[in-house]
């Protein structure tokens, strides 16, 4: 791809994009939320038209007219959000729009089934049922069938936005497994990821994006210095990304009555009894893999799943369990990790969505006094350095930095005294990351509690006070955060070494 330009009524997406991939290379495509990443794969992936700019594809110049040609011709796109059908089967997923058939239009499901077989055996999951249903499988699985999608139609070139991002270490390492055998096989990969960390074991080339143009074309993976490739995709060096808490501070905290009292919850089938408290002012991590219990544990305290038993203590006040209206009377807050399908109305303004959970203050005699609604939207989106500073822009068109600081900002307003955070800096650049970790450092400096759940063990040590490693529902050690190490908190995930 060379001098790729596409622009969109008042914006200029891509500015003159250069793009080289090589046959059996994993090329990591690189750059903040806004620079262009998805516009770039979607022009690759024939879903938009460049105004400008020459596609040569095994050295032929083509036009990618439609998804389906880029198909076509062997290239394959597997987005974050993966485009499955969850009430149809792995084969009727795989083989969806060029099903085997007979004369034109009796489908042959029994090919259908042994080839998926075959191609799910290729890429080293065998396990995994041609006849079930996809919305039964997990997370890593679905990724696995949209990876055998685009093997069924013989791709040369698979797009792979944000593979990792739902995953566990365990299941990181076998994608890195499978996206090895693919490029063995002479398959290209272009990956997108915002965890560098994952450049260096899996990348040979980087191209960096920044504000529509790229910065850098076909860097060496494993050898360019992070800080190098950060100042490349930010324009600036992200110094110190994890912000310091004063020892004064950390001392207040201590003394300080509990705001947040665990008392043997526990979850029938996802987490046993667990029980701790949470100070004004303190940021308690889990740690642990998906799947062990971390979210539903979230979910419980904040009463979007009932307990099977335990209980909930807010300033010393018992919650009803399995009410969120309780839970947010009482002052809990959550940004849970789904927030587009979970927190957020993409459609409506950043207004509306901040002000949602605080509509009570804003309605007089039965009407809604929008003036008012605005401004204290706007005083808790300004508090947050939300971008841009226009409270009437749909949600759906921030970036994931700032669709997050729209969550956080609706329990700013709310006055929430407990904020629950899943994955709250999943899909969201270096960059912008660094701005939310000051944002929740500075929310626990004014004495907020927070609850962080992050796959990322670094994240969760970075921003805690104190950790709870979980491990398949059990908790298995607990300490504070300067006593532990990545290595040391993989090593209770992964074996659960049980310590106290």
């Amino acid at each position: 791809m060379t001098g790729i330009t596409k622009s969109f009524p008042g914006v200029r997406a891509l500015d003159g994009v250069d793009l080289t991939v090589q046959a059996g290379e994993v090329h990591c495509l690189l750059g903040q939320n806004g620079a262009g990443k998805s516009t770039l794969i979607k022009v690759l992936a024939g879903a938009h038209q460049p105004d400008d700019g020459e596609i040569l594809w095994r050295g032929t110049r083509t036009r990618l007219k439609s998804p389906i040609a880029a198909v076509r011709l062997g290239i394959a796109t597997i987005y974050q959000e993966l485009d499955l059908v969850e009430h149809l089967s792995v084969a009727e997923n795989v083989f969806l729009g060029h099903e085997p058939t007979v004369a034109g239009f009796v489908v042959q499901g029994r090919e259908a089934r042994a080839t998926t077989s075959a191609l799910l055996k290729r890429l080293g999951h065998s396990e995994i049922d041609p006849g079930a249903l996809v919305g039964e499988l997990s997370a890593a699985q679905q990724q696995i069938v949209s990876m055998a999608r685009a093997l069924s139609h013989d791709a040369r070139l698979i797009v792979m936005d944000e593979p990792s991002a739902a995953l566990d270490p365990d299941e990181v390492r076998n994608l890195f497994r499978i996206v090895d055998t693919l490029t063995s096989a002479g398959v290209a990969v272009v990956y997108i990821s915002h965890r560098l960390e994952e450049i260096r074991h899996i990348g040979e080339r980087v191209t960096v994006l920044k504000d529509g143009r790229s910065v850098a074309d076909g860097l060496p993976a494993r050898s360019t210095p992070t800080r190098d490739i950060v100042s490349l995709m930010t324009g600036r060096t992200v110094e110190n990304v994890f912000p310091r808490r004063s020892p004064a501070l950390s001392s207040a905290v201590a003394k300080a009555p509990p705001v947040l009292s665990i008392k043997e919850l526990s979850l029938e089938g996802q987490f046993a009894p667990v029980s701790f408290e949470l100070r004004p002012g303190e940021i308690v991590g889990i740690a642990g893999l998906v799947g062990s219990g971390r979210s539903e544990i979230l979910e419980t305290i904040y009463g979007a799943r009932k307990a099977t038993s335990g209980q909930v203590f807010v300033a010393g006040e018992e919650i009803r369990s399995g009410s969120v209206r309780a839970a947010v009377r009482a002052g809990i807050g959550l940004a849970p990790e789904e927030r587009k399908a979970q927190a957020l109305f993409m459609l409506e303004s950043v207004t509306r969505n901040v002000s949602v959970s605080s509509m009570s203050r804003f309605a007089r005699g039965g009407w809604l006094h929008r003036g008012s609604e605005r401004e204290a939207a706007q005083r808790a989106t300004r508090d947050l350095v939300l971008r841009p500073d226009r409270p009437d822009t749909p949600v759906k068109n921030l970036s994931g930095g700032n669709q997050q600081k729209a969550v956080l900002a609706r329990w700013l307003l709310r006055g929430c005294k407990v904020l629950l955070l899943d994955e709250p800096t999943r899909g969201v650049d270096i960059g912008a990351r660094a701005e939310l970790y000051a944002v929740i450092r500075r929310l626990a400096d004014e004495g907020l509690a927070v609850l962080l759940v992050s796959s990322e063990v670094p994240e969760v040590l970075g921003l805690a006070d104190r950790v709870l490693v979980l491990r398949e529902g059990h908790v298995v050690h607990t300490a504070p955060a300067r006593d532990l190490d990545e290595h040391r908190v993989l090593d209770l995930v992964l074996e659960g070494n049980t310590a106290s």
